[in-house]
């Protein structure tokens, strides 16, 4: 049974269940738009998901059928109404960054469940996660140029980089909604799962990778984070100094004996 964790906010449910962290932009009464609330307890929750050892993989989602409508530019220029959330957005630097996955990103993989609206900072939000499922009748886009404004949570900078450039033109620049069909052809999401069921496939892979080593799991992470935009030969002298040591890992030895032992493997993370 999940447990919900003291870091949520009024706007961001934060909950644990096993080796998962389960996130929940909860602000149905505006499509779950941004707010400090909510940005807040988003920083929190990546902040928890990279420390915790006992945690593998995390889920963000959205409350009441939708994943994000975006910023609520209200909201995120008014203090917050409860006093630890005040507290702590003035304790966290950048914490809107960092909530929006633009900096300071989870070292665990990070798993986006969406259900009805995700545009503008719900895609932005999207682009921040490693492994995107996507309901059937989803809206993704990113509207910013279509209002005259700029998409300030990376993805000017980040989807070029994940999906063919002309495709990533094509929605940065035109500002229009993207379906869940073309989002697939294009590269953007990983499945497309029936309305309702966002979740519970999230959760599914969620199991899956928290089933692997979690040193492998961090270390593949780590190796494409940091070599991503260098020459061949310099990055995989990183990624040699990165993958050795999870080569010769308790974890490693554990799966080569449960490989030969033909049983499922219990990983430590040593």
């Amino acid at each position: 049974m999940a447990e919900r964790l003291p870091i949520s906010t009024p706007h961001c449910d934060v909950e644990r269940d096993g080796q998962v962290l389960i996130v929940t932009m909860n602000r149905p009464a505006a499509r779950n738009a941004l707010s400090t609330e909510m940005l807040v307890g988003l920083a929190e929750a990546w902040a928890y998901l990279s420390a915790e050892p006992g945690l593998r993989v995390g889920v963000l989602t959205g409350a009441a059928g939708h994943f994000c409508a975006g910023a609520d530019l209200k909201a995120m220029g008014r203090p917050a109404a409860d006093e630890r959330v005040r507290r702590r957005a003035a304790e966290i630097p950048d914490y809107h960054w960092k909530g929006l996955l633009r900096d300071a990103r989870p070292t665990k993989p990070l798993i986006a469940a969406v259900e009805g609206y995700a545009v503008a900072g719900g895609t932005e939000l999207l682009v921040g996660t490693d492994l995107r499922v996507v309901a059937a009748t989803a809206t993704l886009g990113l509207y910013e140029a279509r209002r005259g404004l700029f998409p300030m949570g990376g993805s000017a900078i980040r989807l070029p980089r994940q999906i063919p450039y002309a495709f990533a033109m094509e929605i940065l620049l035109t500002g229009r909604s993207v379906t869940p069909e073309e989002a697939l052809r294009m590269g953007l999401v990983n499945r497309i799962v029936p309305d309702g069921s966002a979740l519970t496939a999230a959760r599914e892979l969620a199991g899956e990778i928290a089933a692997c080593g979690p040193l492998a799991v961090r270390a593949i992470l780590r190796a494409y984070r940091e070599t991503e935009h260098l020459p061949e030969d310099e990055a995989l002298r990183i990624s040699d100094e990165i993958g050795w040591p999870v080569i010769g890992s308790a974890d490693a030895k554990e799966g080569a004996r449960a490989f030969k032992e033909k049983r499922p493997a219990v990983f430590t993370g040593e």
